[in-house]
């Protein structure tokens, strides 16, 4: 049977499955231009940037064009070129052109095309748009007058995320992306991931940076400042340098911080050997007494975040254990400071993060003490790459270095925490060599880029059920299945991310499709070259644990959770008499009541209160939480909680209360 084929530009393209002509089109070795084209989300065909034209079908978008045998596309004619060009300029016309100042200068997708399309002064006037500079969120930095409205952010967040904290308002040339009630992206439901940062092909939305903090700590010379380091920055950073994606670069990277002025270098990998024991711990303690499962991991921020918004009824399932992040700065700062040498809140230390979210994260109260972090400050591998061009370093010339001891040492279980799987590997290497005592093993059935993998694993005499997923709208899936009752799992590897941290919002920007799987073939790789591969194998781990008592530690590893209200708003009042003598009811409304029948519970109390005449006599209130999920639906009365609260039970406390006529 014939091929069939698409003819573009001259060249015969025999298809293969393509969804579009862009995809064609590419294989053609042609680059059209885009705006709103991400092969993971929805077909927007909004930027008009892919036009093309076909034989006897005029000009079309690429992108929303379904390929058939046959077709002749001409992707460079007079009239497909100066239509680009005609939308790379209002396109400009209506974005901020402070691009020297613009921390996307150089990655910024809209710079990009308007060099390939030779386009420079528009003559159209420029069009300012509504909204001022957003610094509400510690993650993201949000700047309306940057967009060019191309809805990359919106899809992302809604399809990929299933957060929808960013949505089109207003309709033709008043169209703007905000957020809910044009509030600040920090005082919503975003969940700081950067997924929507990742995305932006313009400075609309990039990292918040801290890069002008750090510089302050390292010059102020009563600051003793410390470096930590993610795994999958030392497999991302090179890109901004040129290198492949996965290349390893943290003997430069060590190199390049201490030149920075950094006073010491550590691995954050070392505090992630920390999560893998006390994670390990913890799960085998409740596999034991089959208590709170299956246990989620609670490494990544963004998703700890989603949880305590979306699914505060299965926090008590979430690990106890912090992130690598925090278990490594609240380690440091109390080991550190523990001579009296350096003062708390002169010790700063500094994360180097792939994540937005672990900004957010670092400011979290459960992580200061006295008011001090454990983490002082996080910077992206954006913004460290931005610190070594400022410095005039040249990077892939500088000499290897290494992390400085004892929190410099890591094993290879916890270089892998970077991509997704990884977590859940480290931790069955951890229960296999703890129940079976045997040689360390490898559990590759999890590794790869696969949104969700779920299997059945063997170790001693348990059979464990897990499930790794990343991306959020992932994950909600598998949670509402979960509590459906429809699966069951042990463990649950939850990452924010499609495929992990090595895809995190703060990493390099990058065009390769491939970018991402090298990262993390990168981090394997550095797996098999490292002496242990189990985390309780870290010789300095366990002499700390020896000298100071596994109990000691405790506190530092391990945190709660808080329900979070999805909109920081105040609760509303249904109606209310005045005066400090009215019967105050207060009803939830969060997502976990609502579903054990908050709404039907408040329906028949407001015909009762009605058909009793009391308006005049109740205040009654509804809130968006009252974080008591578990027993739901939740009333108070007079400030006094009814949990799993029905009808008969809001009644009878309406009764007792001594109003006339309940």
């Amino acid at each position: 049977m014939k091929a069939q084929s698409v003819t573009v530009d001259r060249l015969q393209v025999d298809m293969a499955g393509e969804r579009n002509l862009l995809e064609l089109v590419r294989k053609a070795g042609v680059e059209l231009p885009t705006f709103c084209y991400h092969s993971e989300i929805s077909v927007y065909g909004a930027c008009r940037m892919c036009l093309v034209e076909v034989d006897g079908r005029g000009i079309v978008p690429a992108c929303s064009t379904k390929p058939e045998d046959g077709m002749v596309v001409h992707t460079n004619t007079k009239d497909v070129r100066e239509m680009r060009k005609m939308v790379v300029g209002l396109m400009l016309a209506a974005h901020d052109q402070s691009c020297t100042s613009c921390p996307k200068s150089g990655d910024c997708r809209l710079q990009y095309v308007a060099r390939q399309l030779g386009v420079g002064e528009t003559g159209l006037k420029p069009m300012k748009r509504e909204g001022t500079l957003d610094t509400s969120s510690p993650s993201i930095l949000r700047d309306p007058q940057k967009c060019v409205l191309c809805g990359d952010c919106v899809r992302t967040c809604d399809e990929i995320q299933s957060v929808g904290a960013l949505g089109f308002i207003n309709r033709g040339a008043k169209a703007i992306v905000g957020t809910s009630f044009m509030k600040g992206i920090g005082d919503i439901e975003c969940v700081g991931c950067g997924q929507c940062v990742k995305v932006c092909p313009v400075g609309a939305l990039t990292p918040k940076s801290e890069i002008d903090l750090v510089w302050k700590a390292i010059f102020d010379p009563k600051k003793k400042v410390v470096a930590q380091i993610a795994p999958a920055v030392r497999v991302a950073i090179g890109e901004c340098f040129g290198k492949k994606p996965g290349a390893l670069t943290v003997g430069r990277l060590v190199t390049a911080l201490r030149r920075l002025g950094f006073d010491q270098v550590f691995d954050t990998a070392f505090g992630a050997d920390f999560t893998v024991v006390e994670e390990a711990r913890e799960f085998l303690a409740r596999l034991k007494e089959r208590r709170n499962l299956p246990l989620f991991t609670s490494c990544c921020p963004a998703w700890v975040k989603f949880a305590e918004q979306y699914y505060p009824d299965f926090l008590d399932n979430l690990s106890t254990c912090r992130s690598p992040q925090q278990m490594f700065g609240a380690i440091t700062k109390d080991q550190l400071t523990a001579d009296g040498s350096v003062a708390r809140e002169d010790l700063v230390v500094v994360s180097i993060m792939p994540c937005t979210a672990k900004k957010f994260e670092a400011r979290r109260d459960e992580f200061k003490v006295n008011g001090v972090p454990d983490v002082d400050l996080v910077l992206t591998t954006q913004e460290l790459s931005q610190m070594v061009k400022e410095a005039g370093m040249d990077f892939n010339n500088l000499e290897l270095g290494a992390f400085d001891l004892p929190y410099g040492f890591s094993t290879g279980a916890s270089v892998i925490f970077g991509s997704s799987g990884g977590v859940s590997e480290a931790v069955l290497r951890y229960a296999a060599e703890a129940l079976e005592k045997g040689t360390p093993k490898e559990f590759k059935q999890f590794r790869g880029n696969d949104n969700l993998v779920t299997s059945e694993i063997t170790i001693g005499k348990d059979k464990l059920r897990l499930a790794v997923v990343s991306g959020l709208r992932n994950a909600r899936d598998l949670i509402d299945r979960i509590r459906a009752g429809e699966v069951e799992f042990d463990l649950v590897e939850v990452m924010a991310c499609v495929s992990g941290c090595v895809n995190g919002g703060g990493q390099p920007v990058s065009f390769d499709k491939e970018a991402v799987k090298g990262r993390s073939k990168g981090l394997y790789d550095n797996d098999r070259m490292l002496q242990f591969h189990v985390s309780s194998d870290n010789p300095y781990l366990q002499k700390i644990y020896s000298e100071h008592g596994e109990g000691y530690f405790h506190h530092l590893l391990h945190t709660a959770f808080l329900n979070r209200k999805r909109i920081d708003e105040e609760d509303f009042t249904l109606f209310a008499p005045g005066g400090d003598k009215a019967l105050k009811l207060e009803i939830c409304f969060g997502t976990s009541c609502y579903l054990r029948g908050a709404q039907d519970l408040y329906k028949r109390l407001m015909d009762h209160i009605r058909g009793k005449g009391l308006e005049d006599k109740i205040e009654f209130k509804a809130s968006f939480c009252l974080q008591h999920c578990k027993n739901g639906p939740s009333l108070k009365v007079n400030g006094k909680l009814i949990e799993a609260c029905t009808f008969e039970k809001a009644v009878s406390a309406i009764g007792e209360s001594g109003v006339m006529g309940a």
